[in-house]
């Protein structure tokens, strides 16, 4: 009921197709928010719960929004879909490549809807920058770019303490290894710990590499390309430069993902959370570049270039989730493949995320085979793919 999740409790309140029937949460002083949040939007305050699987039981629910920490995104979507309802799930779509894998296994075994909460791929602003690409106005494109320099602060060394008041720490722990609490590792700040999240990689960057990977998807369609699908090779440099603090993943990333086949691109992807000025005037977009121009995609517009650095063409818009609210319920009812479909789009995403973090956890390429998304002759690799174990009881269903 906090962060994402109330963004969403609102979005989907606000809805006049849906009805907030029960929210579930671990934290008993962020519970009444949620549920305020979405009395005031719905007009019905729904039941209040501490644990979720009270929710995949109830037979009378449709379907079921996950906007939790990164390592509990697999198993309520699993358990979800195993019950017969359909699924919104934040991003990324998992903690690791296993648990997404698994996922897309349901999902596709149990014939659901589950869209990812990458609602970029929703929005107007992207949908018709994707639409002018197509018209070959780029000319040849080979190379895009994805980018987060948006500065972030110092999380400091708090000393491990008591739980808060209220709060089943060994749920939330989830199947991540047991460990003590510590404030860095809960609300909010969990998402630099490779027990729990994915860095900004996966936090922010899923949104801006998967607006690249989209237009360098569509300019492969206009040129009569084959689809980019996932890279043959990833490789990441850089580390923790800047800040001395407890976070565990890079705060100064490059991340080169080369495709191969006939026709060869590259996607990169570059994270300095700690420069107070933006790359290319958006502190996060993306951009695709070609032989007779480029575009830059940001947050709230677009705007493609030609010779002489000339604008174009530009369209301003907006990230809100709405629109991705929407078609999410629209698929529901028609049983269409959603705009950030978790098979097609969702987890391929996630998985730039993942392996790129992979990569620079073991320092080296990496050379990954897209159908079983394993690294060629990589052990170490190979196992940074999901846990050594998920804790019990909260272990990975075989699908």
């Amino acid at each position: 009921a906090g962060g994402r999740a109330l963004s969403l409790i609102s979005s989907f309140a606000s809805n006049k197709n849906v009805e907030i029937v029960a929210i579930a949460d671990i934290d008993p002083s962020r519970l009444p928010r949620g549920l305020e949040q979405a009395a005031t939007r719905q007009g019905k305050k729904p039941k209040g719960e501490k644990d979720f699987r009270k929710l995949i039981d109830d037979d009378t629910l449709d379907a079921i929004v996950v906007g939790t920490p990164d390592h509990w995104h697999a198993l309520p979507t699993i358990m979800a879909c195993m019950a017969g309802k359909d699924v919104y799930v934040e991003k990324p779509d998992s903690h690791n490549i296993i648990e997404g894998r698994t996922m897309v296994a349901a999902m596709k075994k149990y014939k659901r809807i589950v869209q990812m909460g990458s609602q970029h791929r929703s929005t107007e602003r992207l949908q018709t920058a994707l639409e002018f690409i197509k018209t070959g106005a780029l000319g040849r494109c080979l190379v895009a770019k994805a980018w987060e320099s948006t500065r972030q602060g110092s999380i400091g060394f708090p000393k491990d303490e008591k739980p808060p008041a209220g709060v089943d720490y060994d749920m939330w722990l989830g199947s991540a290894p047991k460990q003590p609490f510590n404030r860095n590792r809960f609300h909010g700040r969990w998402r630099w710990f490779h027990d729990f999240g994915t860095g900004d990689l996966g936090n922010d960057g899923v949104h801006r590499l998967d607006m690249a990977f989209a237009a360098l998807s569509a300019a492969a369609e206009a040129q009569g390309d084959d689809p980019p699908g996932l890279p043959a090779s990833i490789a990441s440099s850089g580390g923790k430069w800047y800040f001395d603090d407890m976070q565990e993943f890079p705060d100064t990333l490059q991340v080169n993902y080369e495709y191969g086949g006939k026709t060869p691109k590259l996607l990169t992807y570059e994270m300095r959370i700690w420069s107070p000025y933006s790359f290319h005037t958006e502190s996060e977009g993306a951009a695709l570049y070609g032989d007779k121009g480029y575009i830059l995609i940001g947050n709230k517009r677009w705007r493609a270039y030609g010779p002489g650095n000339k604008i174009i063409k530009e369209m301003p818009g907006d990230s809100h989730e709405a629109p991705h609210v929407q078609n999410f319920i629209d698929c529901i009812k028609s049983r269409k493949k959603p705009y950030c479909d978790l098979e097609t789009v969702g987890h391929p995403a996630s998985v730039l995320c993942h392996t790129g973090n992979i990569s620079a956890r073991v320092g080296r390429k990496l050379f990954l085979d897209p159908e079983t998304e394993t690294f060629k002759d990589d052990p170490e690799a190979n196992a940074l793919r999901g846990r050594t174990e998920w804790r019990k009881p909260w272990e990975l269903p075989k699908i």
